[in-house]
């Protein structure tokens, strides 16, 4: 079996023996460890002024440094970010990928189409718009579905990708930022349309969000991903309790702390690494990964030491159905 076989293993809850896959959404430290800018610190300016010659050596370079890092780190899945981003650049990345790779990693690219925290300069104008517009709200909900589809029938053509990250942040630690109810009325439709709408062109939907989504579980759930990424020990989200609650409808995927893995003592970053996979690995369904991505800033040792812990103890030695 490839990375890739493990990694939809995993996202379709069937059992295998061997290592438990891991990916990251984004791993920023290509500087420390290829010496590499990452594609997304690029700058968009400079692709304006390229002439095609020079785009086609940037666009080999982005593929090598996706390609270095899953070889390195012993990622299962790429989630791709073309920069500059379009469907013609996700099918030049995606070619570069297979053509060296084959199908020996799982492709993923940002599909995500739902409304998201707005940042702190929109979100007063977002809350009014739903008092005062609400059917407004839902036709540009409606409309933002319908052109990811599109988007998604070019890339089921033309081939070679496998699925899509939903990366719209719904949640604070403190809770999602709409209440259970509007989040039912401008959220989950479109949310449940759109996963349907990926599956029914053969993709696999991995639905992230950070902070706290228990207040939403049940919603997230009715939309039927695949998988639940990242499951944020920071918002209160405790992989124990996930398990229980749906790691029999849902793949989890999770949920070592950034926080510890920032500022944390190693003690703490390996108790975290312990724990979800202890929480995450009974009964299979489960994908090892941070709680959210390897940010600029982390220290790379510790991202490192993390993975060390997955090497020895991330293992099925034996069938994980079988071990319930």
């Amino acid at each position: 079996m490839q990375p890739r076989d493990y990694f939809i293993s995993a996202l379709e809850r069937r059992p295998f023996i061997g290592r438990v896959p891991h990916f990251e959404l984004v791993f920023y430290l290509t500087m420390e460890a290829f010496g590499k800018v990452h594609p997304g610190h690029r700058n968009y300016g400079q692709w304006i002024q390229m002439e095609e010659k020079e785009r086609n050596l940037h666009r080999d370079e982005i593929a090598d440094i996706f390609i270095r890092t899953a070889e390195r780190y012993e990622h299962s899945a790429i989630f791709m970010h073309p920069n500059p981003s379009s469907v013609e650049e996700d099918i030049q990345l995606i070619d570069r990928i297979r053509d060296r790779t084959g199908d020996r990693y799982f492709l993923m690219r940002h599909g995500d189409a739902t409304f998201s925290v707005p940042d702190g300069t929109k979100m007063t104008e977002f809350v009014y718009r739903l008092y005062d517009e609400p059917e407004k709200v839902k036709a540009q909900a409606q409309e933002q579905v319908n052109q990811a589809l599109e988007r998604a029938e070019k890339l089921a053509r033309h081939g070679g990708l496998d699925g899509f990250a939903l990366c719209a942040d719904y949640c604070f630690n403190s809770g999602p930022f709409l209440s259970p109810a509007q989040f039912g009325e401008f959220i989950t439709p479109y949310l449940a349309q759109l996963i349907a709408g990926y599956r029914a062109l053969g993709f696999y939907v991995i639905k992230h969000t950070d902070g706290n989504i228990m207040p939403i579980l049940d919603q997230l759930l009715q939309a039927k991903p695949h998988a639940l990424h990242s499951l944020d020990p920071q918002g209160g989200v405790d992989i124990a309790e996930i398990k229980r609650l749906c790691g029999d409808q849902v793949c989890l995927i999770g949920n070592v702390n950034c926080g510890l893995l920032d500022t944390g003592s190693d003690e703490e970053v390996i108790e975290s690494v312990r724990y979800a996979l202890s929480h995450g690995m009974p009964g299979g369904g489960y994908i090892f990964s941070t709680s959210n991505c390897i940010y600029t800033g982390m220290r790379l040792t510790r991202y490192e030491l993390m993975l060390d812990i997955w090497r020895r103890e991330g293992n099925y030695l034996y069938s994980p159905i079988s071990s319930q």
